[in-house]
């Protein structure tokens, strides 16, 4: 499958930007700017190319982790941590997110990048390495998260480049190196440093590191699929495994029903994504045993059209977008988004939405055990007798899954 991996995993970004936002208070585009200021500084080091694009990636995608650790640090509270610096064991997100990214399709070496990215320069950081045994890219994903975290600006402003100049003067030599915050002194000048609030900053950012599509076979579609999936289960351990079990049941359906490979592999990837807006809805409504009020069921409603626009960044992405986030459309037009009808949904549209109640209704939950294949297969054909579903793929899903 040709995918155009760096611009799928720039829209995964503004998936941990929104879960950085709840739990420790990052501003909008973190990420992206984080990116930007790591490829305009590496550049001052010679980097450029592949190494860059993949420096780009690990910057995009430095706390990918952060979710799968306060769950694990503290069972899913992330009420217990107020301030991410002063989290214990930070070193095991950092482990955690050098093994999510151990199988994603880079060009170059980017081994030990996130895994020491909060090593600080004279070694007191959470592995006690210092500057010289760490590699330059998490030298300077360091300084620029670091930056960043403390600017903690959405307009970038004279006076916010005063107080990050004041900053990397204190700290320099001692949490950031001497090399790096010398180059990025060299990449950014005051009108420069003060652009990273304006519009165009991804366009810039992709313009350094264009996104080029690349070939990859199913291992690494998976691959790709499991690293977004954790991301966006880890959110809500309510339903920890709900993202890659449709996965699984759309490609499963989609051999039944004799698709061909690249379809299937396409189900497979857009079923994993399908609830990546979820990642902008407060845990507190996603985590709710009980009835939505009216109010939190307009807010949940919205990660569908999250799912859409965040994919939507993706180029030569529209099929697999669509799939993914009209799994809430119903045939006679009274799903959400966007209120789709039976004309306007595909075969493929149609599969996702069935596989996705399916999968909820089978898998157990902290709150339910999982209902029997019979009892959710009844559930979906009262669903088909309404106008919701296909009943000819419900049949299918019956057929599948027996």
């Amino acid at each position: 499958m040709e995918l155009d991996v760096l611009g799928l995993l720039g829209a995964c970004s503004y998936a941990l930007d929104c879960v950085e936002a709840e739990l420790v208070h990052v501003t909008t585009f973190h990420a992206k700017r984080v990116a930007y200021m790591s490829v305009c500084t590496a550049e001052q080091f010679g980097v450029s190319g592949e190494a860059l694009q993949d420096l780009a990636v690990c910057a995009l995608l430095h706390d990918n982790a952060l979710t799968q650790y306060l769950h694990e640090e503290f069972r899913g509270d992330s009420s217990a941590a107020e301030c991410l610096p002063e989290l214990p064991h930070l070193g095991a997100h950092c482990v955690m997110g050098e093994e999510n990214i151990s199988a994603l399709p880079f060009h170059t070496n980017v081994e030990n990048i996130i895994l020491y990215h909060h090593e600080n320069a004279d070694g007191s950081g959470p592995f006690g390495k210092t500057w010289q045994d760490i590699p330059l890219g998490a030298r300077i994903i360091r300084l620029c998260d670091l930056l960043d975290a403390f600017c903690r600006a959405d307009v970038f402003t004279p006076d916010v480049w005063e107080r990050a100049n004041a900053f990397l003067t204190r700290v320099r030599g001692r949490i950031v190196d001497e090399e790096c915050a010398d180059a990025f002194l060299r990449a950014f000048s005051e009108q420069h440093f003060c652009s990273l609030g304006g519009r165009g900053l991804e366009e810039r950012l992709w313009s350094k590191v264009p996104r080029t599509k690349q070939q990859l076979d199913f291992a690494q579609v998976k691959a790709l699929a499991k690293f977004f999936a954790k991301i966006v289960d880890y959110k809500s351990p309510f339903t920890s495994t709900h993202s890659l079990g449709v996965a699984d049941d759309a490609e499963c359906l989609a051999r039944f029903m004799g698709f061909d490979e690249d379809t299937a592999q396409k189900m497979y990837l857009a079923g994993a994504l399908h609830d990546i807006g979820k990642v902008a809805i407060d845990n507190k409504i996603l985590e709710k045993p009980g009835r939505l009020t009216d109010s939190e069921y307009a807010e949940m409603k919205h990660h569908a059209a999250y799912t859409y626009y965040v994919l939507s960044e993706v180029q030569d992405f529209a099929e697999l977008r669509d799939w993914a986030a009209f799994h809430h459309e119903h045939l006679d037009g009274t799903g959400y988004p966007f209120g789709k009808n039976e004309s306007e949904l595909n075969t493929q549209e149609r599969i996702m939405a069935c596989v996705d109640i399916y999968q909820a209704l089978t898998e157990n939950r902290p709150y339910k055990a999982g209902m029997s294949h019979e009892k959710a297969c009844s559930i979906l054909l009262d669903m088909a007798e309404k106008g919701w579903l296909d009943r000819a793929i419900v049949e299918q899903v019956n057929a599948c899954f027996a």
